[in-house]
Order: C-alpha cells, then structure tokens, then sequence
C-alpha cells in the first residue's frame, strides 16, 4: 500500500519506482492504437500502490485520496503511445537498456521519461489533505497521430480542469504556448488534352499560382511567443503520362497557426485567395497558450525555469483550459534511433514538478 510522501521532496523509492516502470513500458510495444498493454501496465502499478483507476479504452487516469468538487483541479497529462520505430536503430527498440546513466529504448524520451515523472509527482501529492487543488493523473493514447481516442476521448469525463501540465521532453523548461496544426489538402482542376495541341486547361499551372500565393502570403499578426503563422507545401502530385495536359493537380499544405488567428480565420483567407478546392483534414489542433502571470509559470520561473513558445503540436492542441508543456528529456532525441533519456533527467523532472507544484498546491 502507498505511504505518504513528505511534502517537500520526493522519496529514493518513489524516484525508483518511476524508472522501474518505465523500463518495463518500454519493453511492451504500444504503437499509436495498441496501446492496450501499456495501458493495464500502468493500470497494475497504481493497483499495487492500493489506488483506483478510470480506463476508457486505452486511457488510464486516477483522482487523488482527498478529491473535493467544490476546489479547482490540476490535470497532469502525458502519453503512452509512440511512433513506430525507425530502420536506425542499432539497439533492440523494445529492450530497456542502461549505460552510462542513459536509458535506451522506443518512448524513453518521448514521453516515457514525463509520463513516469508525473506519476511520481502524482503519488507524492496522493495522501495529502487540505490541499488547495485537486489533483488529476491522465496516461493517455494515440498523441502521435492526434488521434480521437486519446485524451480527447476522456476530457468530458475527468469534469472541469482549471490547469493541465502536459508532460512532453522540454528539458523542464516551460512552454507557455505552442502552435496549433492544420493539413489541407488542395485540388486544383483543369481540363485533359494532347500535349502536342494547344487542347484543355493545365491544372499544375493553376495549382502553381496558389502555391505561390501560399509561399509569398504573410499573415499581419506575429505572436510574441509563436512568431508568424507558418504555411509549407509539402506534397504535390499531379499528370498521369508526358503527353497529357493533367486535369487534376493534387498538393498538400502544413499550417502551424498561433494564437493570434483561428484555424477557422486562417482557413477563410486561404478560400478567399485561392482558387484550388479545399479539403481539411481537421480545425480540431488548436494553437494554446497560458498567462504569463498564472502561478505555475510564476513558480517556475523562481525556480529558474525558461518560458518560450513551442512550434511542435501536443495534446495541449486539444485542451479547452489554461495549460502548459513541460517534462524531462529533450524533444531533439525524440523518434530518433536509439532513443535515450538521463536517469537524471527522471529525477530532477520529479523534483523539480514537485517544487513548482508546492508553491501554488
């Protein structure tokens, strides 16, 4: 059964344990949508410490002993799912393996090392009475292809969060924002002919004038934090054989918008000045952020901590409240070969969660 923790730091037992588990998630594949077995993992680790969980599908989280509804409540988010791993690896992506202080294996980085490090905070803050929030831990799915059975699934249920830390690899910095996401996929027709013969209507020529709209467009409102809206053709496809003038001119753009525009605002602009068929993929990957002066970011800063706006998309995308990311790691080694994380980096994340929690909690 779980003891409790003293209030200010955590114990060698917890900071062990949080490790321990992360080597055995890390040898149970849990690809985007299968997830199912790092789920009951996480599940039977609380079970042995005597706490309750929620599942919806491959979604885990728990409430703290002292839950109140009438305090407001912190959610503690990160994820189990990882990318598939790439041919790079020289070392078995599903075996745990320590050197030099460094723990190789597929999510060790992204995002075991924060997943684990806020579970450990989370038990720390477990038993403690009179609280000044209630505390909610959420090991989610499918945050790799933003899919709609991870944490999205599960908000309605955890009920009113006034604050998420979202655990993703920021060195334990702060990222007070984050860009949101949007693919469209364009279309631009024309008319089929001979290529010899001055027959129909070319349509890479007008899927090229939009592309260069897209290229040369600067949107007018920079974010502080986030700069300037950021638009990238990234896939073009169009003509089927030499002596064919195409009908159809397929291309893909990458949009990170900020909180300076709406997906919705950002989408209407690109309908008014191009002249290719739309197809979004999704509005759903929001841009977010949070204030300056909200007390965790004003807790980390006294503690040192950096703030700055990220140009990557996490679950933060979907989250409708104040929140910030922030975690172990660093997000330059994620979905790379030999994937690693510092032991320290475990531990001074815990401690480090635990501190800043302290000083609003």
């Amino acid at each position: 059964m779980l003891k409790e923790q003293n209030l200010a730091l955590p114990s060698s037992e917890l900071i062990a344990g949080a490790i321990q588990l992360l080597q055995e998630l890390i040898s149970i594949p849990s690809i985007s949508k299968e997830e199912n077995f790092t789920a009951a993992a996480i599940q039977n680790y609380f079970y042995a410490l005597g706490i309750e969980t929620n599942r919806e599908l491959n979604n885990v989280w728990v409430y703290n002993k002292c839950f109140d509804n009438t305090k407001p409540t912190i959610l503690l988010n990160s994820h189990h799912d990882t990318v598939k791993p790439n041919t790079g690896y020289s070392k078995n992506p599903f075996e745990p393996v320590l050197e030099n202080g460094k723990l190789f294996g597929l999510g060790s980085n992204d995002a075991g090392g924060a997943l684990v490090s806020l579970m450990a905070t989370f038990i720390h803050f477990y038993h403690k009475e009179n609280l000044k929030y209630n505390v909610i831990y959420a090991a989610t799915a499918e945050e790799e292809i933003s899919g709609t059975n991870g944490v999205e699934l599960i908000l309605t249920q955890l009920g009113k969060i006034d604050f998420a830390i979202v655990g993703e690899p920021t060195q334990m910095q702060l990222a007070i924002a984050e860009k949101g996401l949007m693919v469209i996929d364009f279309i631009a027709k024309g008319k089929s002919g001979h290529a010899a013969r001055e027959e129909g209507k070319n349509a890479i020529y007008k899927a090229v004038k939009d592309i260069e709209w897209i290229q040369n467009f600067q949107f007018a409102k920079k974010s502080e934090l986030l700069g300037p809206v950021k638009m990238s053709v990234t896939m073009v496809n169009g003509g089927t054989q030499h002596n064919v003038v195409p009908d159809a001119c397929m291309f893909t753009v990458d949009i990170r918008t900020t909180e300076m525009y709406s997906n919705k605002e950002v989408l209407e602009t690109l309908s008014k000045n191009c002249s290719s068929e739309m197809i979004p993929r999704s509005l759903r990957l929001r841009p977010s952020s949070i204030a300056m002066n909200h007390p965790f970011v004003v807790a980390g800063k006294k503690l040192g901590r950096k703030v700055y706006g990220s140009p990557t998309t996490s679950d933060q995308a979907l989250m409708n409240f104040p929140s910030l990311k922030c975690g172990p790691g660093d997000s330059a080694r994620s979905h790379s070969a030999d994937e690693f994380i510092y032991l320290y980096e475990i531990e001074e994340g815990i401690k480090l969660y635990i501190e800043m929690l302290n000083k609003i909690i």
